[in-house]
């Protein structure tokens, strides 16, 4: 029996971190999900039960990114294999996208903007924290060379969104990106193919174009207007059950 297609509930939290409160968005999936993702915390492939994107400040310079994730997925009493994405842009701010059951929540933030391919040579640096972090579920059993190909897919479409936004770049130099598919259940047979003219993969690229173009515009909005006054502790109005109900973020 395929089980219900039902979009997923992102909650977002918060908690006092350098001086400000610093929210965060939380996706408790749960057992039977398969996830590739670039992320500094849960990085690869393989069976993960939640994703975790955590907004920093400006100019994060700890060395331990991979720790502090652990730290803040355990104060949220997340358990098992998981996933850490890290971010300076306004994830209260977040945007999203669905087509055919494939969903994508975005951060946005453009603060370097970036051409993948650019001339010169390039020194290595510290770790930034990811400025565009995507997260795409989809929710049916995708082999891993399939979803491999729906990561790719998935930035294919990021860069797309970009430049129909009107920026002349690729993305930002951290951007994190975390595909997740249901693990098959009941004799399932796993869809092998994640590319843009696929199934699963034109639904997750058009959901991801769609956030992430949202997405864009809303930062340079927000840019345009200046930085928001923080505040040093949680509030009650800082946690949500649901970023993803209607009325919480833009649909």
């Amino acid at each position: 029996m395929v089980p219900e297609i039902r979009r997923p509930s992102v909650l977002r939290s918060a908690r006092s971190e350098d001086g400000s409160c610093r929210h965060l968005l939380v996706w408790k999936a749960g057992p039977g999900w398969r996830m590739v993702s670039s992320a500094v915390l849960g990085g690869g492939i393989g069976e993960r039960r939640w994703v975790l994107n955590a907004q920093v400040r400006p100019g994060y310079d700890r060395m331990d990114p991979e720790r502090h994730l652990a730290g803040l997925a355990e104060a949220e009493g997340l358990r098992g294999p998981g996933v850490g994405l890290m971010t300076a842009a306004e994830v209260d701010d977040c945007t999203w996208g669905e087509d055919g059951g494939a969903v994508a929540l975005v951060t946005t933030g453009i603060g370097v903007p970036t051409w993948a391919a650019a001339p010169g040579p390039q020194v290595p640096g510290p770790y930034v924290p990811g400025t565009i972090n995507i997260l795409a579920v989809v929710p049916a059993p995708v082999a891993d060379a399939g979803l491999v190909n729906l990561l790719a897919t998935a930035t294919e479409a990021k860069v797309q969104a970009l430049l129909d936004a009107g920026y002349s770049c690729s993305g930002t130099p951290s951007d994190a990106v975390c595909v997740a598919v249901r693990s098959p259940t009941g004799g399932e047979v796993a869809d092998p193919f994640g590319g843009p003219r696929s199934v699963w993969g034109a639904r997750l690229a058009r959901a991801v174009h769609r956030a992430v173009l949202d997405g864009a515009e809303r930062d340079r909005a927000r840019r345009s207007n200046g930085p928001g006054v923080p505040h040093p502790r949680p509030r009650p109005n800082c946690f949500r059950e649901d970023v993803l109900a209607p009325g919480s973020v833009t649909a």
